[in-house]
């Protein structure tokens, strides 16, 4: 988290400091992270064979092949499969609920739905040459959004575990970077329009690379380009006089 905030404060003062580049390199290794979709059996029929389709996203060959298979064991309705799948999830789609709500416990509630939902869909799971991380994170998205549109709850305004640092930097943008703490970010962060929030979110704060970002948006590797190079700029935008100043 603290590096992914620094790369954005980072990107921000870039922008503020007319410097372009930065804003649309963003964090984060390239890695192939697709967005899988969940496609619901009818009559009882047996699932098609799609073995041929599975993937995971993982570095590490073995963890690749133990993700996989666990997916496979869960769908056909293993328990203990789901749970070590659970195990392996269940932060990166916190971390990403935390963000996006800045609340500890909504962030949790939204987590145990997005399970609870893909547990009950598992059977319907179907592989696409894509990530199973990324069917997961979708559920997350769409709770989050309609929970919002929903009017359950006001966004909180907290900054819970958020604490901002006073790194040393170098160079033109140091004076702008001392004074755009973590909790103007957050703040601003809230401020932006969903699409433009996620990305930053994703990008910066959770490092996924852009082919994970756009296929849990449903968008093109260009169209996240251009949101996060939008949602950095508008970053900057929404930082206080004194700051785009300094």
């Amino acid at each position: 988290m603290r590096r992914g905030l620094d790369s954005l404060r980072a990107a921000v003062a870039a922008v503020i400091c007319d410097h372009r580049a930065l804003a649309v390199a963003g964090p984060g290794p390239v890695v192939l992270w697709s967005e899988a979709t969940v496609s619901h059996g009818t009559g009882g029929s047996p699932p098609p064979d799609d073995s041929a389709y599975a993937a995971s996203s993982e570095d590490d060959e073995a963890d690749r092949t133990r993700l996989i298979a666990l997916v496979d064991l869960a769908r056909g309705g293993d328990k203990d499969a789901f749970g070590l799948l659970y195990d392996h999830y269940q932060a990166s789609v916190y971390r990403f609920l935390f963000y996006r709500t800045r609340s500890t416990q909504l962030a949790e509630d939204l987590t145990s739905e997005t399970f609870f939902r893909a547990l009950r869909s598992m059977s319907g799971f179907r592989w696409q040459g894509k990530d199973f991380g990324a069917w997961l994170m979708t559920i997350a998205r769409n709770l989050c959004t309609d929970h919002f549109k929903a009017g359950r709850t006001r966004l909180e305004q907290t900054t819970e575990d958020m604490s901002a640092h006073d790194d040393a930097t170098e160079g033109p943008e140091s004076a702008v970077l001392a004074s755009l703490t973590n909790e103007l970010l957050m703040q601003a962060l809230t401020e932006l329009p969903d699409e433009q929030r996620d990305c930053l979110i994703m990008r910066f704060l959770q490092g996924l690379s852009i082919a994970e970002t756009a296929a849990v948006l449903g968008r093109s590797d260009g169209a996240v380009k251009q949101l996060q190079l939008r949602g950095v700029r508008n970053l900057a935008k929404l930082m206080p006089e004194g700051v785009r100043d300094a």
